[in-house]
């Protein structure tokens, strides 16, 4: 039996829901399962394009690869596994005391709302994500509100990850 997600930007009250996908990674969809919910402030890709995300504390059961891509489509949800290190630069912009500089590190829980997206950092190159589940409805709605966060701004924003 398929499992779902919910997807929520809290302050636009915009939900969409996403299918987990069990077989084709199935340790990434248990280690976030286990660790729903999960919520945090809403960040816009400055690297990827297409890409709304937050950073919670690191889902340390997930696995480093699984399912992995540096091409996410339109409705891919993904998880990103960082080092402190890899993620902490001052010119990621992330305040200092935030998740991104967490000790043990962070995970990036993200989804993909257009197309011609590429996983690429001038700092570190290829950053593959593991694509743990699609969302299948909600996507119009949400691309609407993600474009207007990339225009107008994330401040207030928070994204929420919780079961259906």
């Amino acid at each position: 039996m398929a499992r779902y997600i919910t997807i929520t930007l809290d302050k636009r009250d915009i939900t969409c829901r996403a299918r987990l996908l069990d077989d084709e990674a199935p340790l990434t969809c248990a280690a976030v399962w286990d660790a729903l919910p999960q919520s945090g402030s809403a960040f816009h890709a400055k690297y990827a394009r297409n890409e709304l995300y937050t950073l919670v504390p690191r889902i340390t059961a997930a696995p480093h690869r699984e399912n992995p891509t540096v091409t996410p489509i339109p409705g891919d949800v993904c998880l990103f596994d960082f080092e402190p290190w890899e993620i902490g630069n001052p010119a990621y912009g992330y305040e200092p005391g935030s998740q991104a500089h967490a000790q043990q590190g962070a995970t990036d829980l993200a989804l993909f709302y257009g197309r011609n997206n590429l996983l690429l950092n001038g700092d570190v190159g290829w950053v593959p994500g593991n694509v743990f589940a699609t969302i299948e409805e909600g996507l119009p709605e949400l691309a609407v509100a993600c474009n207007d966060l990339w225009i107008q701004g994330v401040v207030g924003e928070t994204l929420s990850f919780a079961r259906a």
